[in-house]
């Protein structure tokens, strides 16, 4: 199971975060902490796995962001590692080669992609077709929404004159 997915740029700063498991946000601000110092020093030949806290941590770096996930001792790494790619696939078909500004301006839809794939720290969905065609209806919803919110206020804006 993924305990949690932590997206930090080369710098150390914080883009997703997503738990799976509970922790307190004093614990949660030390994980981000320990583990940004810990990925962002490996070399860049160095393996992708790292044993941490009785857990594993396996991450993968495109372009300025690390995208790591902590998974169970027990579980598959290479499996985790196609999990990420997956997600990036997913994020670079959705935004068009997707950069760290699309994550910082658009983080819900990114959150919104984790949760299609992701569920309670499980894989619950390979499809990319799926998934793209999950997030253009969401999209198509919400443009509906805010079709219908700017044709109320011109109704209010109307009768209010």
């Amino acid at each position: 199971m993924i305990q949690f997915v932590v997206l930090i740029n080369r710098q150390g700063k914080v883009r997703l975060t997503k738990w799976y498991s509970p922790y307190a946000q004093k614990e949660r601000t030390k994980i981000v902490r320990e583990l940004s110092g810990l990925v962002l020093s490996r070399g860049p030949k160095l393996c992708n796995f790292v044993d941490w806290r009785g857990l594993k941590i396996v991450y993968r770096r495109y372009a300025s962001l690390y995208f790591c996930m902590c998974i169970d001792q027990d579980d598959n790494e290479l499996e985790v590692l196609e999990i990420v790619h997956h997600f990036v696939e997913i994020l670079d078909r959705y935004f068009g080669s997707v950069c760290e500004l699309d994550l910082i301006f658009n983080f819900h839809k990114a959150y919104y992609i984790l949760d299609e794939i992701l569920i309670a720290g499980e894989l619950q969905e390979s499809s990319k077709k799926t998934v793209a065609r999950l997030i253009a209806a969401q999209d198509s919803l919400v443009e509906a929404a805010k079709e219908q919110e700017s044709s109320i206020s011109n109704i209010i804006a109307q009768a209010t004159k």
